[in-house]
């Protein structure tokens, strides 16, 4: 499907100028931007990807992770091929890599009346743009979100954060909740390990934060790379300089794709981390990819009572109350019917 693109800027010569993410791509006439799905056709930008879904799944909303939305609940998952970013580790790389690894775009027609209708069939309560960057499909990610509002499911994204103002302003009036991630803390990293920058992804939690979406942050924890306790205590202090309620989920790394030089992450290190943010006066951090260690459950921020207990993506206990309270009367920030 031939999709004209949104937020983009004619330049002099034919070029454009793609304003969706930070890098800010100036596009000569037949190339694409970085992400390899956005194409200058004679001075006109289009997406090569609104019908260009490769995958699609129901999952608990725990996989995004999203703890803090309807926990227990169904996701519909989307994604298409193409990233903003390269990342040495993603685990995703077949897909979110494809358009650089391969030079090929592929997936099925699935238009967003037909994404809405799915989750709805599926008994989902919400629709998640995930696996890949949502922002570079944005197009379908925005008419999908339009759809979804209307028949009553939330909208979410899993993010690496690197929107532009432009993107972040257009989506959130439409956006309920978005899992995006602090890689680290140095431009170093991002810049050798991401091809990519920290300040812009800062400046987004900042902005939806502002716009009222709720947020839940993710750090991939590789030994070696970010696990630096200096660098963990000043992600936790960013995170509660925003809000204390905002959750913070410490993850565990495994080697993957070109990212194969560092072991997997020790519980120890989460475990570490956790201790970190909770003494940044963090109310909800999370211990990821490593179930049955006990550091995924919800407490109480004020009389530390265990609200839900969980093992891996499912949850074995709820004692919340109606509306997402405690027993004590303390409410848990988040998105709870």
């Amino acid at each position: 499907m031939e999709h004209e693109a949104m937020l983009y800027r004619r330049l002099d010569g034919g070029r454009v100028e793609c304003r969706l993410c930070a890098h800010h791509c100036r596009i000569a006439p037949g190339k694409r931007g970085i992400c390899g799905v956005r194409e200058n056709r004679e001075g006109t930008l289009f997406t090569l990807v609104y019908d260009k879904v490769i995958a699609r799944h129901v999952d608990p909303i725990e996989k995004k992770p999203l703890f803090h939305v309807l926990p227990g609940s169904l996701s519909y998952s989307i994604a298409t091929p193409g990233c903003n970013f390269r990342c040495r580790h993603c685990q995703n790389h077949e897909i979110s890599q494809m358009p650089r690894d391969t030079g090929r775009i592929v997936g099925e027609p699935h238009p967003p009346a037909a994404v809405v209708a799915a989750a709805r069939g599926a008994d989902c309560a919400s629709i998640s743009c995930t696996y890949t960057e949502p922002t570079i499909y944005f197009e379908l990610a925005f008419d999908t979100a339009r759809r979804a509002r209307e028949a009553g499911l939330l909208n979410l994204f899993v993010s690496n954060g690197f929107m532009s103002a432009a993107a972040a302003a257009t989506v959130s009036p439409l956006l309920d909740a978005i899992n995006i991630d602090i890689k680290a803390f140095t431009e170093k990293f991002y810049r050798d390990v991401c091809g990519a920058r920290l300040a812009p992804v800062l400046e987004t939690v900042e902005r939806l934060h502002t716009a009222g979406v709720w947020i839940e942050v993710t750090t991939l924890i590789i030994p070696g790379y970010n696990d630096d306790p200096g660098e963990l205590r000043q992600i936790a202090a960013f995170i509660a300089g925003i809000s204390v309620d905002m959750p913070w989920h410490v993850t565990g790394f495994y080697p993957c794709y070109k990212l194969t030089d560092a072991p997997p992450t020790p519980v120890a290190t989460l475990r570490q981390a956790q201790e970190i943010g909770l003494e940044a006066g963090l109310h909800y951090v999370y211990e990821g990819n490593r179930p049955g260690e006990g550091g995924e459950n919800t407490y109480c921020p004020a009389c530390g009572e265990l609200l839900i207990e969980r093992s891996g993506f499912s949850i074995r206990k709820n004692r919340l109350q109606a509306g997402g309270t405690c027993r004590c009367g303390t409410p848990v920030a988040g998105i709870f019917r």
